[in-house]
């Protein structure tokens, strides 16, 4: 029998600016065999998040950056094709990080972010890794644990047609918000929020007066921010809060790829004028308490409250061209890459 050979993507260069496919190479090397309490993971979908961006940079951050050669961080789906581990039997789903690589070897032990764990039997891969994931949860805590959405809020959300900030802006309005208005860039995006997602309204940056929209979409200010751009957009929001308003910080994908950070938000004292408040999250704090998430998720999308949009790219060669998808904005919701279909042959 033919050993199996596994592709991988490995990190090859830390990028300075702007990340491009040469920092990436492509590797092949055999197929493991899982030991005790191990199993082996046929990769299928691969996830792609901003975040991963700042897990290249040879700073201190909440999780340790990727090392120059070790295969790139990334969450995914796969099945079991072999296992030493009763809680993964062959045929079973698993959601965790695997890495831009066709195969994984785990035993489910705790990592620095989170354990691979199975899914239920007939679970649709692209919700586990979307609304149902680490973007899902993120927007869920980041909503409900720190912006705490009220009855008669207005809530503004950035970044609103990516995978995260689509599902914070439905939690707000499932949550009693007054108005929901979504900042994203082009048409397309701003059609899709308010007509399929249900926002009431949405600023196209690339082509709209933000300040002007900003002012007539939310004349008596923005009581909840929900920020995942960060840059610029930050700071003419910090313009239109409300009074006692909130700030969650998320994300700042405008800032990522910059060779040299810009000087901080330039009307930060609005927080002192206006009363507000403004914190930041990680997922990762959260997670012991992931099965209320997933609880409330799957209740609101089988209600039909909450949607999600992905847009699914194919082959595992594509990883680093997908991955950069997030930074041109190409992409409309969760960034997905499928590499494989499911079977059961090992």
């Amino acid at each position: 029998m033919t050993q199996k050979t596994n592709a991988q993507w490995r990190l090859r260069e830390r990028p300075t600016g702007m990340v491009e496919e040469k920092h990436f190479e492509r590797v092949e090397e055999p197929v493991g065999t899982p030991g005790e309490g191990e199993f082996l993971v046929r990769n299928l979908y691969l996830a792609f998040e901003p975040a991963m961006r700042g897990w290249l940079n040879d700073v201190k951050s909440y999780v340790p950056p990727v090392g120059l050669g070790e295969v790139m961080r990334a969450s995914g789906v796969g099945e079991v094709i072999e296992s030493n581990n009763e809680r993964f039997p062959v045929g079973s789903l698993i959601s965790g990080m695997v890495g831009w690589q066709q195969y994984t070897i785990d035993d489910g032990s705790m990592g620095p972010m989170g354990a691979i764990r199975p899914l239920p039997p007939g679970s649709d891969p692209v919700l586990a890794l979307g609304a149902l994931g680490g973007t899902g949860m993120t927007a869920y805590f980041g909503m409900m644990d720190i912006g705490k959405p009220k009855k008669g809020d207005v809530v503004l959300v950035s970044g609103a047609a990516g995978a995260t900030g689509s599902v914070a802006g439905q939690i707000a309005r499932i949550q009693g918000a007054a108005k929901v208005v979504g900042i994203a860039g082009g048409q397309r995006k701003c059609d899709w929020l308010v007509k399929e997602a249900g926002f009431d309204a949405a600023i196209d940056y690339k082509s709209d007066d933000l300040k002007a929209r900003l002012r007539a979409e939310c004349p008596n200010g923005v009581d909840l921010f929900f920020d995942n751009v960060g840059g610029e957009i930050l700071d003419v929001v910090l313009l239109n809060m409300a009074q006692g308003g909130r700030i969650v910080l998320c994300g700042g994908i405008s800032q990522y790829n910059d060779e040299e950070l810009p000087p901080g938000p330039r009307n930060y004292m609005q927080l002192v004028i206006r009363r507000c408040t403004m914190q930041g999250f990680i997922l990762i704090d959260h997670l012991a308490r992931a099965g209320e998430a997933l609880r409330d998720l799957s209740a609101w999308i089988e209600e039909g409250k909450l949607v999600q949009a992905v847009d699914v790219q194919q082959g595992f060669d594509n990883a680093p061209k997908t991955f950069l998808r997030l930074f041109s904005g190409a992409n409309l919701g969760k960034q997905l890459l499928q590499i494989a279909e499911p079977t059961t042959e090992a």
